[in-house]
């Protein structure tokens, strides 16, 4: 297989762009249907977004472990695999899903925010804006490195007034399944063992495209929120 020329290019992008947009189609279904729920279970809103996904797109591929958590569970990182929780009436809860449409990798995350607290609220509000930050960074710099931008995407929680969780910002996103495409780890994140550019090309030829996540943690009230979608298109 030689090396990719612009149309291939231009499919591969377009496809992962259609996956990110069924993907935020699925959670804004989620958000109208009110699937995340006080008094639902965490496994049990999974298994509801597992289902919609399945009914909208006959998606059952997920390329990634299906995650929803809420209270204290938010805190964890992506590794993390605690029991079973209900959703409370004044909680904060986020799904992390990887549906893969048509071979293509979606990685997309939301918040959801039940009751009055206002820490709670201004979190969520306060994930975009963190996203939007680092995408603004990514986009100044042609040469950023997955430290710097690691990097920043922490000063920019920090000045928020919370803490990025977790040991990376972000990975690659391909097709399925987007491990083979660079076998090494550090190069395969936004975190600070990774000192290659961002903007580059991996061992087939192909770009690299990136998911960006955001996790910001209050450790002092015991919450968290997290936010991800695509870094570098649409």
């Amino acid at each position: 297989m030689g090396v990719p020329d612009r149309m291939d290019e231009q499919l591969r992008a377009l496809g992962l762009v259609e996956a990110q947009r069924k993907a935020a189609r699925l959670f804004a279904e989620v958000e109208a249907r009110g699937l995340v729920a006080p008094g639902a279970g965490e496994r049990e809103v999974s298994d509801r977004i597992r289902d919609l996904a399945n009914e909208l797109f006959g998606t059952t591929k997920h390329w990634h472990k299906r995650i929803v958590r809420s209270g204290p569970h938010t805190l964890f990182p992506y590794q993390e695999n605690p029991p079973d929780r209900i959703i409370g009436a004044d909680d904060i809860a986020f799904a992390d899903f990887g549906p893969i449409f048509e071979e293509y990798e979606a990685d997309f995350g939301r918040t959801f925010v039940f009751g009055g607290d206002p820490a709670k609220h201004r979190l969520r509000a306060d994930l975009a804006t963190v996203f939007d930050g680092g995408r603004t960074a990514f986009r100044a710099d042609p040469l950023i490195t997955g430290r710097q931008l690691y990097t920043e995407v922490a000063r920019l929680a920090v000045a928020a007034g919370w803490t990025l969780g977790g040991w990376h910002a972000g990975h690659l996103v391909g097709e399925f399944p987007h491990e083979s495409i660079d076998g090494a780890k550090a190069e395969s994140y936004i975190t600070p063992d990774n000192d290659t550019p961002i903007r580059r090309t991996d061992r087939a030829g192909w770009r690299c495209h990136w998911i960006l996540e955001v996790h910001l943690i209050d450790e002092e009230h015991g919450f968290g929120g997290f936010y991800e979608q695509l870094l570098d298109l649409a």
